[in-house]
């Protein structure tokens, strides 16, 4: 029994071979509209962690100052509504006295909400420039197979993950120890402050812990840029089977584009040799070349050339010539000069003029013209 196989089978990266092949441009573009790019999210978060500590930099003092009196405004009109309602509050006020404390704190935190909206959009428009694509939202049933869904957790994309989350969790540890063994003593006098004093130290606290974690953060963004941008990289290299498929493809298939031309060129025959018999003379090399020459006042003001060939197609013309009584007039470098350097419907360059004329005045006074 004969067992075939194909050996494609065993190459590295599968059929093709291994890639080796730097993407081509239109590589890149179908991936880009395919939503893949060299994108890092880690990126993208660091700059809002930093962008919202700035912020709550500038805004907690008032912060603070909104919450106690939302909490004081909301909780002093309780006894009231207990009096107006004798001693029970509808359900229909409490819900309006939620939404109403809701609605003005997130007022208050709307600056939050608008600055990491601006520094995502910002951050990603900068690492992939703007082409918007809905690719990535449409459904793919492939991520519902379970076996591919097997593969993709034990592949190295879910163990540079577990690396990145490992190291995130172990840096903001780390800081936040390290900060807050040496702050801890101003939370023991917590017990001694006002309210708005504990607050205003509270949030300065975590400002300052907060701006710490997030530049420790950019640390870790920075790495999985590189990384981001080297796996891209690696993932769009192609094989010389694929490189070779894209351009035929583009370009056509070579095999199909030379019989194309070949079948060009034989319409482009048939049409010269259709065209022959107009001629006034073949001038021939004898055997190599053959030229045929007209002349035509009415059309050009110098001889042009019908038809010519060389080897196989330059006996053709020689006996198209002979069957049609066409004189034919061996001229070794004149034939030569003109195959070379005139093409077909062309007129005779300045050069050649003298050459010319005198073949055809030698073919007109054979034929008694003059």
């Amino acid at each position: 029994m004969i067992l075939e196989y194909d050996l494609q089978f065993f190459a590295k990266d599968g059929p093709g071979g291994e890639k080796t092949e730097e993407p081509t441009s239109k590589k890149l573009a179908d991936a880009r509209k395919e939503g893949q790019v060299a994108k890092s999210k880690e990126v993208t978060s660091a700059f809002e962690l930093l962008a919202f500590f700035i912020l709550l930099s500038f805004w907690i003092e008032y912060m603070g100052t909104f919450f106690v009196g939302n909490m004081y405004d909301v909780y002093s009109r309780i006894p009231e509504y207990i009096k107006l309602y004798d001693g029970f509050i509808p359900e229909r006020t409490i819900s309006t006295l939620f939404v109403s404390a809701m609605l003005r704190i997130l007022v208050t935190m709307a600056p939050f909400l608008a600055v990491g909206f601006l520094v995502a959009f910002v951050t990603n428009v900068i690492q992939v420039k703007w082409q918007p694509t809905l690719k990535p939202l449409q459904p793919r049933f492939n991520k519902l197979n379970p076996i591919n869904g097997f593969k993709r957790f034990f592949s190295i994309n879910s163990l540079v993950e577990l690396v990145k989350s490992i190291l995130k969790i172990g840096l903001i540890a780390y800081v936040v120890y390290s900060y807050l063994k040496d702050n801890m003593p101003p939370l023991f006098l917590f017990y001694d402050m006002s309210l708005n004093q504990g607050l205003l130290q509270v949030g300065q606290l975590v400002v300052s812990l907060g701006m710490r974690i997030s530049l420790f953060y950019m640390i870790i963004a920075l790495a999985d840029y590189i990384y981001q941008k080297v796996k891209f990289k690696k993932d769009m290299k192609m094989t010389k089977q694929e490189v070779k498929d894209e351009y035929k493809n583009q370009e056509g298939d070579p095999q199909i584009k030379s019989k194309q031309r070949q079948r060009m060129q034989e319409a482009s025959r048939r049409r010269m040799m259709q065209q022959l018999p107009q001629a006034d003379v073949v001038i021939t090399n004898p055997t190599h070349y053959a030229v045929a020459i007209k002349y035509d006042p009415e059309l050009y003001d110098a001889p042009y050339v019908v038809a010519k060939g060389a080897d196989y197609l330059a006996q053709k013309i020689k006996e198209t010539a002979k069957a049609n009584r066409i004189e034919i007039v061996e001229n070794k470098p004149l034939a030569r000069m003109l195959y070379a350097n005139v093409d077909i419907g062309s007129v005779v360059p300045p050069e050649l003029y003298q050459a010319v004329a005198e073949v055809l005045a030698f073919v007109y006074h054979l034929q008694g013209k003059v």
